[in-house]
């Protein structure tokens, strides 16, 4: 029997300003080598920049997605925050889901709030309207009333709330293996599960 057609996906990617540039880095450099990706709409928030700054030592917005990925790339296209006209802002441009890693508690609260006065926050809210996955990768700790509200209100419009937390069951031998882990665990949530993810297997 012939392969059932190839569905292509279409993604958008956004970082804010929490810490964890490298979990960015991962997820960009994994939808890049993976073939079922044919673009990737990517926006870095005016915060974000001053984290990558100060954690991968990579300043300004001019060439961003080039200087991340270590090489040019043809299926990624940048987005500036401000940039309301991007197609990922109409909820009529066919997209497959969106992924804010990692997701501040800031722009948390504008999605659960509907405030989508950027192209991060409206491109969430179209995902929303639209009934396509969106994964917000929050990391903040500890964690006040106000955003465990606001992450309750955005999971009961539709999000997926997933905590940047690693794991252990896995041994991991350094801090970049639980950041590859945990990139091919949401990933595997829009779809596109990687072949180096680590499974579970029961021992006997």
């Amino acid at each position: 029997m012939p392969e059932p057609a190839r569905t292509p996906k279409t993604l958008t990617v956004a970082m804010t300003g929490a810490s964890g540039a490298v979990l960015t880095r991962e997820l960009l450099l994994l939808l890049e080598a993976d073939e079922r990706v044919d673009h990737v709409h990517f926006i870095a928030s005016d915060s974000s920049l001053r984290v990558l700054a100060e954690e991968l030592q990579i300043g300004g917005r001019n060439h961003l997605l080039s200087r991340l990925l270590g090489r040019e790339t043809q299926k990624m296209v940048q987005h500036a925050p401000s940039d309301i006209g991007a197609p990922i802002a109409s909820g009529s441009y066919p997209c497959s889901g969106m992924l804010i890693l990692p997701c501040s508690m800031g722009t948390l609260g504008a999605i659960a709030n509907g405030l989508a006065e950027n192209l991060i926050a409206r491109s969430a809210d179209v995902c929303l309207k639209e009934r396509r996955p969106l994964i917000l990768c929050v990391r903040e700790t500890p964690l006040n009333k106000i955003h465990l509200r606001n992450m309750q209100l955005a999971a009961d419009a539709g999000a997926t709330i997933f905590p940047v937390i690693p794991a252990f069951y896995n041994h991991p031998v350094d801090a970049l293996e639980m950041v590859h882990q945990y990139v091919c665990r949401v990933l595997a949530h829009v779809g596109l599960p990687q072949n180096s993810a680590y499974q579970w297997k029961r021992k006997p």
